[in-house]
C-alpha cells in the first residue's frame, strides 16, 4: 500500500463561516506528481485513499498496465474529511458540505505544486465531487468523469439520505442495518435474482440473499465506524453545485475540460434518465461533451463491477498521449 501522507490547514474556514483546523490525509500512486499528469481520484461514500495495489478498491482499473496506468500518471487521492480511515472524524460533520470537501482538497493541491489535473474521476459522492471540483474551478481540470453520480442531490437521493441517517441513529445494529438497505439501492431485483434465485443456504437454512445482506452488513460493520457513516451520508445530502450560484449551463459552460458522463443503465439510485438529462442540457452549452453507457443488471454497484466495460468507455481519455514530463 502507498504510503498515507498528511497535509495540516491550520485554520480552514467552512461555507457555514466556522473555522476549523484541517488535517487531510492521502496516498500517491505511480509517478512523482511533478513528473508526470496527475489524476485525482475521489472515492465513494464508503471508500477511502487506497484505490491501487492488492488491497486498494479500484486495483482493476487504477495500476502498472491498467486503464490509468501507474507508469505514465501519477495518480492522488485524499480521504474525505471525516470518512474514518485514520480516526479523522468530524465532531462538526453537519457544518460542512461537498463544496467544503472540494475546498479542501484544492488548497491542498495547490500546497503540493499542482497547477492542473489531467482528470478528477470519481464514482458515486466521489463522481459529485468532480462535478463540484470543475465547476469551482473550471480551469483547473483537463478531463471530468464523474460516473454513477449527479450534480445534485435528488429527491430519491434526500429521502435515502433521511432513511440512512434515521437507520444509524436509532438502529440497535445501526452499521449492518444501514449498510442493508443501502445495498437494495446499489443493486437491482434483477441482479438479486440472477444471483440468488431464491435458493437457500444449506447449512443455515435461510434464503441466500438473507446471508448475502447480513454478510455485507456485518462485513461494513468490522472496517467502518457509525460516525464515518453519519458524516458521508450527510455529505451526500449536499451535493448540489448551483447552490448560491447561476444555473447549470452559465456554471458548466465556464469549464474549459471535456466532460465525460458515465452513467449506468440499471441505476437505481443516480439513475440513467438524470444523466441523459444532464447530457441533454449539456449540449446546449458545451461542445466537449461526452456520454458513456455501463450496460448492466447490477445497477449502480456497476461502476465496482463491469471493470471491462469501464476500460472500454474510458480509453480514450486515458491512452497514453503524454509522455511523463
Amino acid at each position: 500500500m502507498s504510503s498515507l501522507q498528511k497535509h495540516n490547514i491550520p485554520s480552514f474556514q467552512l461555507r457555514s463561516g466556522k473555522v476549523t483546523p484541517l488535517t487531510l490525509t492521502y496516498q500517491v500512486f505511480g509517478q512523482p506528481l511533478d513528473k508526470a499528469p496527475v489524476v485525482l481520484v475521489n472515492h465513494s461514500l464508503t471508500g477511502n485513499s487506497n484505490v491501487s495495489g492488492e488491497e486498494g478498491w479500484w486495483s482493476a482499473i487504477i495500476g502498472p498496465n491498467k486503464l490509468i496506468d501507474t507508469e505514465v500518471y501519477s495518480v492522488i487521492a485524499f480521504n474525505f474529511p471525516g470518512n474514518g480511515f485514520v480516526d479523522n472524524f468530524l465532531v462538526d460533520y453537519k457544518e460542512w458540505t461537498l463544496r467544503d470537501v472540494s475546498e479542501a482538497f484544492k488548497v491542498a493541491l495547490d500546497a503540493l505544486g499542482i497547477t492542473e489535473l489531467y482528470a478528477a474521476i470519481g464514482g458515486s459522492i466521489g463522481g459529485a465531487l468532480a462535478w463540484e471540483m470543475a465547476v469551482s474551478y473550471p480551469q483547473f481540470i483537463q478531463n471530468v468523469i464523474p460516473i454513477a453520480c449527479h450534480w445534485e442531490a435528488s429527491d430519491w437521493i434526500l429521502a435515502n439520505v433521511l432513511l440512512q441517517d434515521r437507520l444509524l441513529k436509532n438502529s440497535e445494529n445501526p452499521l449492518e442495518d444501514a449498510r442493508i438497505h443501502a445495498m437494495l439501492c446499489y443493486r437491482t431485483p434483477q441482479s438479486f435474482k440472477s444471483r440468488f434465485g431464491r435458493t437457500i443456504h444449506p447449512k443455515l437454512n435461510r434464503y441466500n440473499v438473507e446471508t448475502w445482506l447480513l454478510y455485507h452488513g456485518d462485513k461494513l460493520a468490522d472496517r467502518f465506524d457509525p460516525r464515518a457513516y453519519l458524516s458521508m451520508n450527510h455529505l451526500l445530502g449536499s451535493v448540489d453545485i448551483c447552490s448560491q450560484r447561476e444555473s447549470f449551463e452559465a456554471l458548466v459552460q465556464k469549464i474549459s475540460g471535456n466532460i465525460f458522463l458515465v452513467s449506468i443503465d440499471t441505476d437505481l439510485f443516480f439513475t440513467h434518465d438524470d444523466n441523459r438529462e444532464t447530457y441533454r442540457r449539456l449540449l446546449n452549452v458545451k461542445p466537449n461533451v461526452f456520454f458513456k453507457t455501463i450496460n448492466s443488471i447490477h445497477g449502480h454497484d456497476a461502476f465496482l463491477i463491469e471493470n471491462d466495460q469501464l476500460n472500454q468507455l474510458l480509453k480514450e481519455v486515458f491512452t497514453p498521449i503524454h509522455e511523463p514530463i
